[in-house]
């Protein structure tokens, strides 16, 4: 998959989280204007390939806020992040107004929750600017019965969508939306059969960190995610999307030692 000037051709790779909010379900990935280069630092310098950067909390009761202050959140930051650092930025917004902004300031990818149904015209954005885009599933309301039709179907629509559009296939991935529209136990279905989304054709990004799923405390759902991410890399999954950097490139180098994939 080509974000920015990489070129991910295999193997599993860390995607960063940057939480420009002050709401976020897990303090630590929380930044600010002020403190966001050194979090960008850090997880460079820990691994990190991609960094994502979110402006809008979208944790179960979240408040939501508008377009306009997504990118009062972001911009700055973003630019600051493009010029210091060589990995690529991808900015995680459903609003077309956010990524459009985004993308004029230099963004790599769109990493879109709502897989390009939330508003008009997110894949023609896209697609204009050249970009990359991460199509994650959600639904209105809760899946029930088999969860692997509504996914499927979603996925190739919007990846449909994408490629009518005029988004470079190399340009795509895509992510089951664990958390989203799911209870614990239909997570974890997705999650024990997720290459089954390999199916579309597309490279699979996966994230679990520290979410509810887990159960507990917030703060001690590290181990629980690195199993996830070992598990990544025996599926042969391109990303995961996680708050601890460090950790989770640990997991993946021993994934692969243990799976024979290095």
């Amino acid at each position: 998959m080509i974000i920015g000037n990489s070129n991910f051709t295999g193997g599993t790779h860390v995607m960063a989280i940057i939480n420009l909010t002050p709401d976020s379900f897990w303090q630590n990935s929380r930044a600010t204007a002020d403190t966001a280069l050194f979090a960008a630092e850090k997880a460079v310098s820990e691994g990190a390939e991609i960094l994502d950067l979110g402006a809008q909390s979208t944790r179960p009761g979240y408040k939501e806020v508008s377009a306009a202050e997504e990118i009062f959140r972001f911009l700055k930051p973003m630019e600051e992040i493009k010029k210091r650092f060589p990995v690529p930025v991808s900015v995680d917004t459903y609003y077309t107004r956010a990524a459009s902004a985004a993308l004029d300031y230099g963004a790599d990818m769109i990493n879109d929750v709502w897989g390009l149904t939330y508003g008009e015209g997110m894949a023609d954005t896209i697609a204009k600017h050249g970009a990359s885009v991460c199509i994650m599933h959600n639904a209105k309301t809760p899946l029930s019965g088999d969860i692997w039709q509504p996914i499927i179907n979603f996925l190739q629509s919007s990846s449909d969508l994408a490629l009518a559009s005029g988004i470079d296939k190399n340009k795509i991935c895509l992510d089951g939306g664990i958390g989203f529209a799911k209870d614990s136990a239909q997570n974890f279905e997705l999650l024990t059969s997720y290459e089954r989304l390999s199916a579309l054709g597309y490279p699979l990004l996966l994230g679990t960190s520290r979410k509810s799923m887990f159960g507990g405390d917030v703060k001690d759902r590290l181990e629980p995610t690195l199993q996830t991410t070992r598990l990544a890399v025996k599926k042969g999954i391109m990303f995961v999307r996680v708050h601890d950097v460090k950790e989770n490139v640990q997991a993946i180098r021993e994934a692969e030692y243990e799976y024979g994939k290095r």
